[in-house]
């Protein structure tokens, strides 16, 4: 039985952390890695005992060519790293070797877990992105609309993100997607809220989504929504909103899945890629600033990357 780890599946908290970097060459640096992410589930059951209702939980997860160097003998099915889109729409590929997700919800909790990750890994790694999100309104993204409506619920929520039967080895793993986006809300706002509701697909108070004959093809939910023989694909979201009131803000997308393609053709529907002339008209107020794959292994393969080779 493969145990996934503790932040994929529950709802998110009231606030989350993400923290991405690149690890220096050489076995120091890789086993200090190693005995950081191999102690995670520790480190949050110890930090999360006192506050039982904060619901604090974290993941770890590994780039494709860091995997390679860590676990050569073999790699989830699909890996690789993120390529950058150009289409109708661009967005870079700003890669890394190590991600790490914190939700819970307790800020403080979320600060605690990263500043003693980062303690033993200052000197082998290079910080790319640290972004603390946080619940707004009613789970709204700052553009005013619910995030996550489409979010598979209950067991659906297994089933979307974690690899199964298909993968033995890596099963109660998950690939992972992270862009960050930073909205233009003056230019959104500007818009009305009719106008806001056509980008979007949905009605903006209480995200009911438009009917046909009122949903553009290149609405959001137009893009980001496909089937497959007759069935929805799913993402698992976490994206959380983030920012300053007076620098930048948007959202830091993330998303957990058991098949890596289903980010490429999403995102391909969403950029202007796929050939058929349409793109996602929310891009025009917001802009990728990173993108990167990673996966997140089964709590057992991540307690293995602890132990010495033979």
């Amino acid at each position: 039985m493969s145990t996934p780890q503790s932040a994929i599946l529950p709802e998110a908290g009231n606030h989350a952390s993400f923290f991405v970097f690149n690890v220096a060459p050489g076995e120091s640096a890789r086993a200090a890695v190693a005995a950081v992410a191999a102690g995670l589930p520790a480190l949050l059951d110890e930090l999360g005992r006192d506050d039982p209702a904060a619901r604090l939980v974290g993941s770890i997860a590994f780039g494709a060519d860091y995997w390679r160097m860590v676990s050569p003998a073999a790699s989830p099915p699909g890996l690789r790293p993120f390529q950058a889109i150009r289409g109708a729409k661009t967005a870079p590929a700003t890669g890394g070797d190590v991600f790490v997700h914190v939700h819970s919800n307790r800020h403080d909790l979320n600060f605690e877990v990263l500043r003693r990750l980062h303690r033993p890994l200052a000197q082998h790694i290079q910080v790319l992105e640290e972004v603390h999100g946080f619940q707004y309104l009613d789970s709204r993204d700052l553009t005013g609309f619910i995030d996550g409506t489409e979010n598979p619920r209950g067991e659906d929520r297994a089933s979307a993100a974690l690899l199964g039967d298909e993968a033995p080895a890596f099963a109660g793993g998950s690939h992972v997607l992270i862009q960050r986006y930073v909205h233009r809300l003056r230019e959104w706002e500007a818009l009305s809220v009719p106008r806001q509701e056509g980008i979007i697909g949905r009605t903006k108070a209480d995200s009911v989504e438009l009917d046909a004959a009122h949903k553009p093809p290149t609405a959001h939910i137009s893009r980001v929504v496909i089937e497959e023989d007759g069935e929805e694909l799913e993402i698992l979201r976490h994206s959380m909103p983030y920012g300053e009131v007076s620098g930048e803000a948007g959202l830091f997308f993330l998303a957990y899945c058991r098949r890596r393609e289903v980010f490429d053709r999403m995102l391909g529907r969403m950029y202007g890629t796929v050939g058929d002339g349409l793109y996602d008209h929310l891009l025009d107020y917001t802009e990728p600033r990173s993108g990167a794959y990673f996966f997140a292994p089964s709590l057992e393969m991540l307690s293995d990357m602890a132990a010495p080779s033979e």
